[in-house]
């Protein structure tokens, strides 16, 4: 079978998303399925849901990459965690890699329109990676972990669950707070015998580090940003990929959200240094040369349709918005693109 991807969520942001029409958008998740196998990228609300939806099996689950850190990426991993360690109780295979950020090593600057200092939340580890995530997770639902391993005789997720934590190549430059993505090559996260994933620093200030993951497969290869701004790190990730997904964001219609107007400023200033619009994610396609460009994590996701259409103005190659569920072939070894939802016909070109 031709590797694909299905979107299981499209939508961006620590909220309940609708489109134009008032149909509900699942929170930002992809499952890339090669081989039978399939490898989630981020766990977006619904993920787990949306996954068996599109006919998913925990069994099958090759491996959880997260970009990096926000709750928009996060949200459902509690229940892949839980409802999955119990899918899993008779399944043979070893623990499912969670692969993700580190630990940011200190708390992002104060904004500069911040009239006093915040209390951070969990001041005694305030920022913790991936592994952090899991750790804190579980320790919550320890009266539900325990319940079922001691009374039904489950396994544990942390015998289920392998979280590993991104280690940068020396000498990147990196830092939190001043270089979010210094230029730098791609890296190798992850290997099986379907894919290897490769990762790369991206620009989602102050969030960091945050990354966008390649996966390349003997039939082609598809390449996911997280959240990003610009940056030449995407581009040089994305290079010659047969399928780019890139966030998109609308500034005019999100700015409309906000009435707290120091919350609007200081919203705002984080999506105009963080983010893409559609027109600049074409452009990033463009200049990587990827063969297809499908634009997902919309913001805010009922923005209408020729919003997101202004990436034809820099990419001239194939463009798909995806709807929840949409099925995106990818690599060289059958036919021309195509892009279907289960049940129905679904094509933005």
């Amino acid at each position: 079978m031709r590797p694909h991807v299905i979107t299981l969520g499209t939508a961006g942001g620590p909220r309940w998303w609708k489109d134009q029409d008032g149909t509900p958008r699942f929170g930002i998740a992809t499952a890339v399925v090669v081989n039978g196998t399939w490898y989630l990228v981020d766990c977006g609300q619904g993920a787990g849901r949306q996954a068996n939806a599109a006919g998913l099996d925990m069994a099958d689950l090759g491996g959880i990459f997260i970009t990096h850190m926000h709750s928009d990426h996060t949200v459902d991993l509690p229940s892949l965690l839980l409802f999955g360690a119990f899918e899993l109780k008779n399944s043979p295979r070893g623990p499912i890699p969670i692969v993700g950020p580190g630990d940011r090593g200190k708390l992002p600057p104060l904004s500069p329109r911040a009239t006093s200092v915040p209390v951070p939340v969990a001041p005694q580890r305030p920022t913790p990676g991936v592994a952090g995530l899991v750790e804190g997770l579980l320790a919550a639902y320890a009266t539900d972990c325990n319940d079922r391993i001691f009374d039904s005789l489950a396994k544990s997720p942390f015998e289920q669950f392998d979280p590993r934590e991104i280690v940068l190549p020396a000498g990147t430059g990196f830092d939190p707070d001043t270089n979010v993505a210094p230029d730098m090559e791609p890296f190798e996260v992850f290997r099986d015998g379907n894919v290897t994933v490769s990762a790369i620093l991206v620009s989602h200030h102050p969030t960091a580090p945050a990354y966008a993951f390649r996966f390349d497969t003997e039939a082609g290869s598809v390449t996911i940003s997280g959240d990003t701004a610009p940056c030449a790190n995407m581009v040089r990730l994305a290079r010659g990929t047969d399928l780019l997904l890139h966030e998109a964001i609308n500034l005019d219609i999100l700015a409309r959200q906000y009435s707290d107007a120091q919350m609007l400023q200081a919203t705002m200033d984080h999506h105009r240094r963080a983010h893409t619009t559609a027109a600049e994610a074409g452009k990033i396609a463009d200049d990587a040369g990827a063969r297809h460009l499908a634009l997902h994590h919309l913001v805010p996701s009922y923005s209408p349709p020729e919003a997101w259409a202004e990436a034809r103005t820099t990419f001239g190659g194939p463009l798909s918005i995806p709807e929840d569920l949409d099925v995106i072939p990818f690599g060289r070894t059958a036919g021309p693109v195509s892009l279907t939802t289960p049940g129905t016909a679904a094509a933005a070109r």
